[in-house]
């Protein structure tokens, strides 16, 4: 800015100086602001030549004048250009270091990456060392249930060798609860038996008594009769038949399938066994157990085909299918 204004101040000094110069004389002599001067005198020589030669300097002021405002203009692009690219620069800087804090953390983060596989490696080593452990208890434990299996097989196969079945098993109950009653009537009776209510009479007499109380429902009176027919060895399956339906009528059906057995085994080709059959098929029925009463109503529509018996073993059978 200071050139600048010296070379301004210079240009008015100069531009002042000619024109005090240059005033007119008389006729035009000595005019130097004439293109073609003449009548001059040596100054006035002297003072053109020095006025072309300042002339010339004003022109090269101005000349260097322009240019150097030209460079300031563009020495202040470039300064602009500079300090954008100081920016740029700064900012790239700043990029750069984020980018490395980035790259920091990221390696940061892959270290504790691999920590962390490797400690689930170690975990999962651990876990496999636990499994191995326990692979040899629980194998140790299987081999201990096999031999407690092994013996229980043992155990089920004695029990399915000596089971009794329920209807068995009621029997063996009905049979002992019969005998302790006969001991216990003989022991109390054996000094009494002629002071037996039957003992004057027949015992063919005393079986007709009985199927009169029978039909006429005195089961009391007529059980106590058939027992003691039994007792007497007369006539014992057809007693214990009578017995086991007057148990069936009085819905006692597990004593009343033992009556029924017991006759069975005395006499099986008896005229009441189709009947006897039937009762007991229906005793097992209505004591829940089915398997065996299928069992017994089968066994009577093959035995007694074509009759009333299997017709209601049939209607039975489809019943409980």
């Amino acid at each position: 800015m200071k050139d600048r204004f010296l070379v301004l101040f210079l240009n008015a000094f100069l531009f002042s100086f000619v024109l005090s110069a240059d005033e007119p004389s008389a006729f035009g002599a000595g005019d130097l602001n004439n293109p073609s001067p003449y009548g001059l005198t040596k100054e006035e020589e002297l003072l053109l030549q020095n006025k072309k030669k300042l002339k010339k300097i004003t022109v090269r002021s101005n000349d260097q004048s322009y240019e150097l405002e030209s460079l300031k203009d563009r020495i202040d692009g470039l300064q602009g250009i500079i300090e954008n690219l100081s920016r740029k620069t700064h900012t790239n800087k700043l990029e750069l270091k984020t980018l490395d804090k980035q790259n920091n953390d990221r390696l940061i983060s892959s270290n504790e990456f691999e920590k962390r596989l490797l400690d689930i490696s170690n975990s999962n080593t651990e876990l496999s060392n636990i499994n191995k452990e326990l692979s040899k208890k629980n194998e140790a434990e299987i081999e201990k249930l096999k031999l407690v299996i092994v013996e229980l097989s043992k155990l089920i196969d004695s029990i399915n060798k000596n089971f009794v079945s329920k209807d068995e098993f009621n029997s063996l109950v009905n049979d002992f609860n019969s005998f302790k009653k006969l001991v216990a009537k003989e022991l109390k009776n054996s000094d009494k038996k002629s002071a037996s209510p039957f003992a004057s009479k027949s015992k063919a007499q005393i079986a007709k008594e009985a199927r009169i109380n029978y039909d006429k429902k005195n089961y009391s009176e007529a059980i106590e009769m058939y027992s003691y027919l039994i007792d007497n060895n007369y006539k014992p399956a057809r007693a214990h038949y009578m017995i086991g339906e007057m148990k069936y009528y009085n819905k006692k059906y597990s004593e009343a399938i033992a009556y029924f057995k017991k006759s069975a085994k005395l006499y099986s080709k008896a005229s009441y066994m189709q009947t006897l059959m039937l009762h007991t098929a229906f005793a097992m029925k209505f004591s829940d157990d089915d398997k065996n009463a299928k069992s017994f109503f089968k066994a009577i529509v093959q035995k007694y085909p074509n009759t009333k018996f299997s017709d209601e073993a049939n209607k039975q059978l489809k019943l409980m299918k």
